[in-house]
């Protein structure tokens, strides 16, 4: 894996963000990874999250992880999914500026994570991959999503027995995204603990296809 380095993002006026960024040399892409729900003890650290991190560090790409506001070193507080969307957009410039102007920026997102890269992704024009690993589907959180455009790979990755992202939801959205590479792990739920090596592969076949 390359190595992490600590980084601050600002959001906005007198707020901040604990990251953690991995710039290959010279790298063409980057990835931006956001973490699963800070209510229920999600934070950058997230198994799910490293594993993803590091499969797409060994395609070349810069990654950073980063805290949503109130988790760890991030200032500010809880704000019900919509601070966290500009939490998003504040790590995707953050990350866009480390890299050459003709850099190609994609979003990974695992849980609520997934909910909050959708929701940027419906807003953005400029990303070349996403990938949602376990959107809670299931849970009355999830929003519908809105149509997004993506120049690059779309990834949908959950586990057979993921109680909150059902395997027939994952295909049903699928449906909505003739693009997307659809991927269910069997033999685990939706914390991945049994299957962290099987969702690096399907993570590591998505980052391989990101524009360089």
């Amino acid at each position: 894996m390359i190595p992490e380095q600590s980084v601050t993002i600002p959001v906005a006026a007198g707020l901040s963000l604990e990251g953690a960024l991995a710039l290959p040399d010279e790298p063409a892409s980057g990835v931006v990874l956001c973490h699963p729900h800070p209510r229920y003890g999600g934070d950058m650290d997230s198994p799910v999250v490293t594993t993803a991190a590091g499969a797409c560090q060994g395609q070349g790409l810069a990654t950073l992880r980063f805290n949503f506001r109130g988790i760890g070193g991030s200032q500010g507080a809880w704000d019900e999914g919509r601070g966290e969307q500009d939490d998003v957009r504040a790590a995707l410039s953050f990350l866009g500026q480390r890299l050459s102007p003709t850099a190609a920026l994609a979003l990974a997102g695992y849980s609520f994570g997934a909910s909050m890269a959708a929701r940027v992704a419906a807003g953005s024009d400029r990303l070349a991959g996403l990938a949602l690993i376990a959107p809670a589907l299931a849970s009355p959180g999830w929003q519908p999503l809105s149509a997004f455009h993506v120049e690059g790979p779309i990834l949908l990755v959950a586990g057979r027995d993921d109680q909150y992202c059902p395997p027939d939801a994952l295909t049903t959205l699928g449906r909505m995204i003739p693009a997307a590479t659809i991927i269910v792990v069997d033999g685990t739920d939706h914390f991945f603990f049994t299957a962290l090596e099987a969702l690096a592969s399907a993570v590591a076949g998505w980052a391989s296809r990101i524009k360089r």
